[in-house]
């Protein structure tokens, strides 16, 4: 590949290129002139700055041009190009490709195109579960056998199946996933694991445990979580625990402006024989109120102007 060489014909034409763009260009937008580049032999590009607040390091490029042996240049075209640092749209995507896996929500409907490459006719049997049976010609796992109109219009292809395959090994509840590398087990020996039939079935299956992130989900039978069937149960820790004191003689630190909490209220249903006692126990102990204060043990004596603490 040639690289062009600048004709100076065309590179001494900055005024004509400036004059050219000046008239094309809204009043008081061209800038200084920046750079001469060559596009061909005797073709060369004038590039002008864009003083234009909207668009921010583009530039206005005038291509001049002359014959082989013309010495006056004369102008092709004028366009305004952007920089390294302009502020461009995205690259524009089909409308048929803007759709993007999950962006279907409650009634949009996503058609599938004919020609799909993941599908291919109901009838081919890509999606028969069990072998063709030779004595009889019809089996109950083989679609494609059974009367026209009750199976389904398309199926699985085998490019499509890998697809999947490949999208659900990859995904998050493949085997490579940070739940999987932490799990204990594996899906293929939990017990919550439903197997499927088909092809797929050789790789996947459906979780069934509650408690597992994937539950309901396809999952690869290499993918794990803490949540597997065979988890040992662990019965204590490394670390001893002292059982707890309950310290009920005093009340905890309480906000300003809360009262202690008042004491519950107890209902007794008596008979009327533990009525009698009870009245025959409380006349008693009000004839005997003014026995020694020795009675009262000294562990358990509280001073007034004490405040009661915890022994521990």
């Amino acid at each position: 590949m040639t690289t062009a060489v600048l004709d100076q014909v065309c590179a001494d034409a900055v005024d004509l290129a400036r004059a050219a763009v000046v008239d094309e260009a809204p009043e008081g937008q061209v800038g200084d002139w920046l750079e001469a580049l060559p596009d061909g032999d005797r073709v060369v590009t004038h590039y002008f700055s864009s003083l234009s607040k909207a668009y921010v390091d583009w530039r206005w490029a005038v291509t001049v041009a002359r014959g082989p042996r013309s010495r006056t240049p004369t102008v092709d075209e004028i366009v305004l190009l952007p920089g390294n640092e302009s502020l461009l749209a995205p690259p524009w995507v089909p409308y048929d490709q803007r759709v993007a896996p999950g962006d279907l929500g409650v009634g949009d409907l996503h058609p599938t195109a004919p020609d799909d490459v993941r599908l291919v006719p109901g009838y081919s049997g890509e999606d028969a579960l069990e072998p063709a049976d030779e004595l009889d010609g019809s089996a109950p796992l083989r679609p494609e056998q059974w009367e026209l109109g009750l199976g389904r219009i398309r199926v699985l292809s085998a490019l499509g199946r890998t697809e999947a395959a490949d999208r659900w090994n990859d995904g998050e509840y493949g085997p490579e996933s940070a739940m999987a590398k932490a799990a204990p087990g594996h899906c293929t020996s939990c017990g919550f694991l439903v197997p499927v039939g088909g092809a797929l079935g050789q790789q996947f299956g459906l979780c069934a445990n509650e408690m597992s992130p994937a539950d309901g989900r396809v999952v690869d039978l290499g993918y794990g979580c803490g949540a597997h069937s065979e988890t040992p149960i662990i019965d204590g820790t490394s670390v001893l625990v002292s059982d707890g004191i309950p310290d009920d003689l005093v009340y905890d630190g309480l906000t300003p402006g809360h009262e202690p909490p008042a004491e519950p209220h107890v209902f007794v249903i008596e008979s009327p024989e533990q009525s009698e006692s009870e009245q025959s126990g409380s006349e008693q102990a009000e004839s005997g109120e003014d026995e020694d204060e020795s009675a009262v043990p000294d562990e358990v004596r509280v001073q007034p102007d004490e405040a009661p603490t915890a022994a521990w």
